[in-house]
């Protein structure tokens, strides 16, 4: 990354940082909620944008990660950070032992795979008395909007240095050969099993962190909002939206999406999931490589870049 994107990239990060500051309550809240949404995106964009496999399980990763720190807290009586800790290490764990059999699976057969999965996790959950059952967890309620904001800004640069750094390693190019490639991948020597269940646990990893920190946040958690696929999908359509396989790409995506949904719904109450979806569909059919990459060709190929994008989708 150049100077320049580097000092762009500084900036946003310290602008973002002020806001609990110098903004209203509701927007710290909203705040919160879309950094949380954006690390979600950039954990999917690990093993779906880099390594090529479409996962509806990462809503599992968030579930066990809210659950791991609820019930350390509720039920053991620990602090936040280590409940914190305990909700990443199950995830991350569930995430590695998962992997090994599951990401020999490729296309279709994978990702509905990971979406029973998220069913079958979440039914266990629900008749586990440890858990409370379907009746949830009420975690210490605590007054913190700056802190969980802050923590939320912190965890989103965490997760978009790891992306940047896959971006560059030879790990991360090792991803790419296999979203490219597989079988060329494992004939240059690539060791894909491996790659791939890493990068599943990368992708745990930041999905349970987010998990942990919205858990202390609400105070309240079940197994239908923890394990809600609903949740998944937003993450896919965020980091496609702002362009999967790229570095900053579903943050971008994480941050418009959220903002157009949020004034769709204080605009056009009745009929705001409509636009919503039109504006993705529209998003989709004009920059399929997503939002930032379309942005990067503007300067330089101007409409042009939109008409190829068009004749690319076949429309």
């Amino acid at each position: 990354m150049k100077a320049l994107p580097w000092g762009l990239a500084v900036v946003a990060v310290i602008a973002l940082a002020a806001v609990p500051f110098t903004l209203s309550p509701v927007l710290v809240q909203f705040g919160i909620s879309t950094l949380l949404l954006a690390v979600l995106a950039q954990g999917w964009n690990i093993i779906g944008g880099f390594t090529g496999y479409a996962s509806f399980g990462n809503s599992v990763f968030y579930g066990l990660g809210t659950y791991g720190t609820a019930v350390a807290m509720t039920q053991f009586h620990q602090s936040f950070a280590l409940g914190l800790a305990v909700g990443a290490v199950v995830s991350v764990a569930f995430a590695l032992l998962l992997g090994l059999p599951v990401l020999r699976l490729r296309g279709h057969y994978f990702a509905i795979t990971t979406l029973a999965l998220s069913q079958a996790v979440a039914a266990i959950i629900a008749n586990l008395d440890i858990t409370g059952r379907n009746t949830g967890l009420i975690l210490p309620l605590i007054r913190g909007e700056t802190m969980f904001y802050e923590m939320s800004l912190g965890l989103v640069v965490a997760a978009t240095l790891t992306v940047w750094w896959l971006s560059r390693s030879r790990f991360g190019f090792g991803l790419i050969a296999i979203r490219e490639r597989e079988d060329a991948a494992e004939v240059m020597g690539i060791p894909t099993t491996r790659y791939k269940v890493f990068a599943f646990g990368l992708a745990a990893l930041f999905s349970a962190l987010a998990g942990g920190i919205h858990a202390y946040w609400i105070t309240f958690i079940d197994p239908a909002s923890a394990f809600d696929i609903s949740l998944n999908v937003r993450m896919i359509i965020m980091a496609v939206f702002g362009g999967a396989g790229t570095v900053i790409g579903p943050v971008v995506g994480a941050f418009l999406l959220s903002g157009v949904a949020e004034v769709l719904a204080s605009t056009i109450t009745g009929i705001a999931s409509l636009f919503f979806g039109l504006v993705i569909i529209a998003a989709v059919v004009f920059t399929p490589s997503g939002v930032i990459t379309a942005v990067r060709r503007l300067p330089r190929r101007g409409l042009a870049a939109f008409l190829d994008a068009v004749r690319e989708t076949r429309l």
